[in-house]
């Protein structure tokens, strides 16, 4: 008896059914930290947005009120650091943004001008002053404007005690501290150009000043002046006092070897005092030769 044939197999499909597999999603690249800084702001705080409506609205208070005339502009240098030395006074100083404003009109670079961490404190002044170029008076901060970005740098060397003093000390140099600007300048390995300044101690005389009145305030000084007698909004105007800026040879130190830990303590002070010496001695001889307070 024939026996059955077996039953054909039904044939796998030719075709494999594809399982998704779910494989981790690939990270994305990391996307670039954004500036901190807002818009032309540097680090240390400057806009020079700021600085050059500042100069607009400056340029006819130095031109026209100030009447400001310099000697010896050339001396301060195009290219390179720089320590901008001068004599400070009046007590809003009227100084400051003057040489700051000269130079920048003239030569076309910025001047940064350190100052007490006072003003840094203090709200919106500390902004606006930060804005325009201002700096904490710090050798740390110094020293990476003149080495390592090769900036104008403005110091006043007598510091909160040239501005406080009376109208019967005026032109008398305080002592500049303990010549640490010296030191900065052989640090960064860049020349001292020393400023002497007349007309800022006659724009906003100190008749007297209240210190009882400053502690409370934790202010270095709080001044009576000649212009309060004008009337509470007179009190922040200067006197128009005709200001004449004398630049002096430049201080360079060839035999010192920048970047060192530590200097002669006796050579900064030698060098402080000379440098104090020949701004005083620049005062007295424009002070000989000036006509009057408000026609030079």
């Amino acid at each position: 008896m024939a026996q059955p044939e077996p039953e054909a197999r039904t044939a796998a499909p030719a075709t494999t059914e594809i399982v998704p597999v779910n494989l981790p999603p690939v990270a994305a690249a990391p996307e670039p930290l954004a500036d901190p800084r807002t818009g032309d702001v540097d680090e240390w705080g400057r806009s020079e947005n700021i600085r050059s409506i500042v100069r607009r609205i400056y340029d006819p208070m130095y031109r026209h009120w100030f009447r400001a005339e310099w000697e010896g502009m050339d001396k301060i240098p195009t290219e390179g650091g720089a320590l901008l030395v001068a004599n400070h006074a009046g007590a809003i100083p009227s100084d400051a943004p003057a040489i700051m404003h000269g130079v920048e009109t003239e030569l076309g670079r910025p001047v940064y001008g350190l100052a007490d961490h006072f003003f840094k404190g203090t709200p919106v002044v500390g902004t606006l002053w930060a804005r325009a170029g201002g700096v904490v008076a710090h050798p740390d901060n110094a020293y990476r404007l003149l080495r390592h970005q090769q900036q104008l740098v403005l110091v006043f060397p007598e510091g909160s005690k040239g501005p406080a003093k009376t109208y019967n000390e005026r032109y008398r140099l305080r002592r500049f501290g303990r010549g640490g600007f010296v030191e900065i300048a052989m640090r960064a390995g860049v020349p001292i150009i020393p400023i002497a300044v007349v007309g800022a101690e006659e724009s906003m005389p100190i008749l007297f000043k209240l210190p009882s009145v400053a502690r409370a305030l934790g202010a270095p000084y709080f001044p009576i002046t000649a212009n309060m007698a004008l009337g509470p909004l007179a009190a922040a105007v200067h006197f128009p006092a005709k200001f004449k800026l004398r630049v002096l040879d430049p201080v360079s130190f060839p035999d010192v070897e920048p970047a060192q830990p530590r200097y002669s303590r006796s050579r900064i002070m030698d060098e402080s005092e000379a440098i104090r010496q020949q701004i005083q001695e620049a005062l007295f001889d424009m002070l000989r030769q000036r006509r009057s307070v408000w026609f030079g």
